[in-house]
């Protein structure tokens, strides 16, 4: 879609002059005669009138083209390997391993593709110090969950494997009737995560990027807002209703990027969403972070100019 994070990045490299393609994960080959990864590829090429809906509009008219993915200078992953899960469970892996091959080819691939088949998974939060995630408990046994929720109270129960809001529950305390339930629909995608809940939670939560394990900005300005829910559903997605508000970034967000950066950057973790509610970070987005239309609609800026450069320097490094 034209507003996508993804849309914005293609738009930046464009207009820097870059050659800009769109690959799909379903669109690769390996195993021709010369040992190079080839693929059917859309062009991205931005003119000075285009419009985001415009721009997307000509790529998807485009033919494809056949590309020699060896021949990048960068690769920047960023497949939706949870809804595959669901939706075509064979390309769910295909990313990884496709951006681990090409690293090796020596193509520049963000994220770190050797980090992120961890990444995408709510277990990568367990990796940070205690002081920035809440308390939490994966597990697949629906007694464990009931004892975690006797001992904390107040809980958010999800799929450790999961995205868009789906089949996140609150659970108001220990004796919740529909705890079973809730416990039930969450395991059928697999181990479940559960948090304490985190006051401030009712008030949304805050969408942070970092980039290269700092606060991404543009002209002095940070990339972060608010999400906030509406209605009566807890959940603060974009995706589930959530609205985006202005954020000013203060001492306990800051605080968390100065303990999370440097794993972070060791990590191979280019560009992540990190997701705050009341100093704690209850999730990292680092597979396909999404928000720049916000950011770019609360305070009139083009945070993907930002992350492009950054892309430059790392492909071409002292030049």
């Amino acid at each position: 879609m034209a507003e996508y994070t993804t849309t914005r990045l293609a738009r930046a490299a464009a207009r820097g002059g870059h050659e800009t393609w769109y690959v799909g994960v379903g669109d690769l080959e390996h195993g021709s005669s010369d040992g190079q990864f080839a693929a059917t590829a859309r062009a991205a090429r931005w003119e000075s009138d285009d419009t985001l809906d415009r721009f997307m509009e000509r790529i998807k008219a485009r033919d494809t083209e056949r590309i020699i993915m060896d021949d990048l200078d960068a690769l920047v992953l960023r497949n939706e390997s949870i809804d595959d899960l669901q939706e075509r469970p064979w390309a769910s892996p295909m990313g990884v391993v496709f951006g681990q091959m090409l690293a090796d080819r020596g193509v520049t691939v963000v994220n770190d593709p050797n980090t992120l088949h961890r990444a995408t998974s709510k277990l990568y939060l367990e990796e940070f110090p205690e002081t920035v995630r809440p308390r939490s408990l994966v597990t697949r046994d629906p007694e464990a969950i009931k004892r975690f929720v006797d001992e904390v109270g107040h809980c958010v129960v999800k799929p450790l494997y999961g995205a868009k809001g789906r089949n996140v529950f609150m659970i108001e305390g220990p004796g919740e009737t529909n705890l079973a339930q809730m416990t039930e629909a969450v395991l059928q995608d697999g181990y479940a995560i559960i948090q304490e809940f985190i006051d401030g939670a009712d008030d949304g939560d805050a969408r942070i990027f970092l980039l290269e394990g700092r606060i991404l900005e543009r002209d002095g300005r940070p990339a972060a807002f608010r999400r906030v829910p509406t209605g009566n559903d807890p959940r603060a997605n974009i995706s589930t209703g959530g609205r985006s508000v202005p954020l000013e970034l203060g001492e306990a967000e800051f605080g968390i990027v100065e303990a999370m950066g440097a794993k972070l950057v060791a990590d191979g973790m280019f560009l992540v969403g990190i997701d705050v509610i009341g100093g704690h970070v209850v999730e990292i987005n680092a597979e396909s972070p999404g928000g720049f239309q916000s950011v770019e609609r609360l305070y009139d800026i083009d945070v993907a100019k930002t992350v492009l450069e950054a892309l430059e320097r790392r492909a071409s490094p002292g030049s």
